[in-house]
């Protein structure tokens, strides 16, 4: 049965009996699913009004309230459902999912451990998934060396699209001219996160068969590999295999010993293109790159992402000369805001891979931007990037401070619990006028 048969299905149910709680959850989790959380929240709370009782319906509420980041709340409604039924395993997995997603990690890991050995918890509850939201808190916390043990977890996750465990997995001893396949998974920006780590294992005493995204392809064109693969074509023969978002654990990275970025490539041609679509910097600006936006089809990024309009602040600041490197479906904001060419120069209709990314960010002075791969890519590169963060970001961000490890040149604004962003840009705009100041005097 579709969404739209089971939608029906239910608000027929409803129709003939609207005390019927569990109808009113289950069109409620049908809301969710479809992304529509206020209607979503209020069937969840219309089921409560018959049936106060269900824990089902208080966890399910819970849920729909952590998606609209509506914390307090979310977690007040797990506690109900914990308080009414202590022992289930899917509410206690819930509300360990709903802490970490409110930045609560200490509590988080204990409710995974209540949930790991809880008596009749542990058989009933997928251990791949506990420990990947054990993974995350505490990678988030920067315990590096428990964090990559767990999160290995994430291959035994449905969810998960990479190439499957096997029996050939590296464990990071040395290779002895031994094939090694290091396949990519998730996004570009965790490509390129990950591509330091290529020399380390290269100096392991192997070939290396390195599958690259075509994207990338040029901008990773300077690594010492033996083969670069495309990703989802039969590989060559192989010894042993590994994903490249394992290198961190399997070389026992700590925040002490993140490896410096990767050395990009720039083609010739690209910064022929670059210097020629942005020409000679006018003296006293700043040219300042901007996105607003990351891959769409990324689960998260309705949190991590914001739009064009907040970005337009910065163009009122006297000195800066905004550029836009915004790239997919919300790049036609730019168009659509009549501001394209006049305040903002649009530079992604020339932007063919992250090569021709890399040459404009060469150019440029600084770069504003909510998280994305670009920001990895300026980051790799060495150029200045303030990197505008949700709340609770990727974990390479930590939870606090304006630095990481990561990428030295990045500089960090987060948001508060309240996950309200214009706090964050009114100090990205203080400290913009601040950077002109410092750098041109003005």
């Amino acid at each position: 049965m579709n969404h739209a048969q089971a939608t029906t299905t239910l608000e027929a149910v409803l129709a003939a009996n609207p005390r019927d709680g569990g109808a009113w959850s289950m069109l409620g989790h049908l809301l969710r699913r479809a992304g529509k959380l206020e209607g979503a929240i209020a069937c969840h709370r219309r089921g409560l009004e018959v049936a106060p009782a269900n824990a089902g319906i208080w966890s399910n509420l819970g849920n729909a309230l952590v998606e609209a980041g509506r914390f307090d709340e979310a977690l007040t409604a797990h506690a109900e459902a914990l308080r009414l039924e202590p022992d289930t395993p899917a509410f206690l997995f819930n509300n360990a999912v709903a802490l970490r997603k409110a930045g609560r990690f200490k509590d988080t890991l204990a409710m995974i451990e209540r949930a790991a050995t809880g008596g009749t918890a542990t058989p009933e509850l997928r251990w791949a998934e506990l420990r990947w939201e054990r993974a995350l808190a505490r990678l988030q916390i920067g315990d590096y060396v428990h964090g990559f043990a767990d999160y290995e977890a994430r291959r035994g996750l449905a969810s998960y699209h990479g190439r499957p465990p096997s029996e050939r997995a590296w464990n990071g001893s040395p290779l002895d001219g031994r094939a090694l396949l290091l396949f990519t998974e998730q996004g570009f920006g965790d490509a390129i996160l990950a591509a330091r780590y290529v020399p380390l294992v290269k100096a392991r005493g192997g070939r290396v068969l390195y599958e690259c995204h075509p994207e990338l392809r040029r901008v990773l064109s300077g690594l010492d590999v033996d083969a670069v693969l495309q990703p989802g074509s039969p590989p060559p023969a192989f010894d042993v295999e590994a994903s490249q978002m394992s290198l961190p654990g399997l070389f026992g990275t700590t925040l002490a010993s993140v490896p410096p970025p990767v050395g990009l490539t720039i083609p010739e041609a690209s910064r022929r293109k670059a210097a020629h679509r942005l020409g000679a910097p006018e003296p006293g600006t700043l040219r300042v790159g901007i996105v607003w936006s990351g891959r769409v089809t990324f689960a998260d990024n309705g949190r991590r992402a914001t739009s064009l309009a907040r970005f337009l602040r910065f163009a009122e600041v006297p000195g800066v000369r905004l550029y836009s490197l915004q790239k997919g479906p919300p790049e036609a904001e730019l168009a659509d805001s009549g501001v394209a060419g006049s305040l903002v120069t649009p530079l992604g209709p020339d932007l063919d891979d992250f090569a021709d990314t890399a040459a404009m960010l060469e150019q440029l002075d600084l770069v504003i931007m909510t998280d994305s791969s670009v920001a990895h890519l300026a980051g790799s590169l060495g150029t200045p990037v303030w990197n505008l963060v949700q709340h609770v970001p990727y974990w390479v961000y930590g939870f606090s401070g304006d630095r990481t490890p990561w990428y030295p040149t990045m500089r960090l604004f987060r948001q508060g619990p309240d996950q309200d962003w214009e706090p964050v840009f009114a100090r990205a705009a203080d400290a913009l006028r601040d950077e002109v100041r410092r750098r041109t005097g003005r």
